[in-house]
């Protein structure tokens, strides 16, 4: 399959994986916040099965796992993937956590209507074209059961590092070896055409600070 901006994207597996290799467990070990509220969110909808995209090294997949969901828990990552699944054994999770080394540019490797929620922290502002972030999305929807919720964080156009770094188009920028795609409103109102809308909640997290928008949409 071609990509938008493939070379970029490739790059930014490599820079991902020795970025874990090199820091391990490099966002510690408590989860984020968008997490402890999509736990919330699970629980108050009856939630049982969550996916998480770009799970990383897992901090937010043992936070859902702690909670009482069964987790599938995907990244590009191997070594990521690797100390989720350590963690996940010290910690007596491993039965609640399952994980695939998997490209959101390729459709996700699940069969239709077969996880009550998916769950997304910063994955979808990566570097991502907003031609894939839409395919992405779809692949979403396909996945969720009727009624399922889907909660998402991205940095968005408010951020103190748009427009600056390297540019690659399509709103994409690079700052210390990271490209981010930062949204403009109108992108996340369109990704949520055949949705519910639940909320779109804004939010900042850890140095500059970075500036986000927690997302929540019900696939009717």
């Amino acid at each position: 399959m071609r990509h938008h901006n493939g070379d970029l994207a490739d790059n930014q597996q490599e820079h991902w994986q020795h970025t874990y290799t090199a820091h391990p467990g490099m966002y510690g070990q408590e989860p984020s916040t968008p997490a402890v509220h999509a736990a919330e969110i699970f629980h108050g909808r009856g939630v049982k099965d969550v996916l998480e995209l770009g799970t990383g090294h897992g901090r937010d997949a043992l936070h859902f796992a702690r909670e009482g969901f069964t987790v599938q828990a995907t990244d590009f990552s191997v070594t990521g993937l690797e100390q989720l699944n350590d963690a996940a054994r010290a910690q007596g999770l491993a039965d609640r956590v399952t994980t695939a080394v998997h490209d959101v540019r390729e459709p996700l490797p699940l069969p239709g209507a077969s996880v009550d929620a998916v769950y997304a922290h910063m994955l979808l502002c990566m570097a991502l074209s907003t031609q894939e972030i839409h395919t992405l999305v779809d692949e979403v929807r396909r996945v969720l059961r009727p009624g399922g919720v889907f909660i998402y964080t991205v940095r968005h156009t408010g951020d103190a590092h748009y427009g600056s770094g390297t540019p690659h188009g399509d709103d994409i920028y690079e700052h210390g070896g990271f490209a981010v795609h930062f949204f403009p409103r109108h992108l996340v109102d369109s990704l949520a055409d055949d949705w519910t809308l639940n909320e779109v909640h804004a939010f900042e997290e850890g140095e500059l600070p970075r500036r986000l928008w927690r997302v929540t949409q019900t696939r009717s």
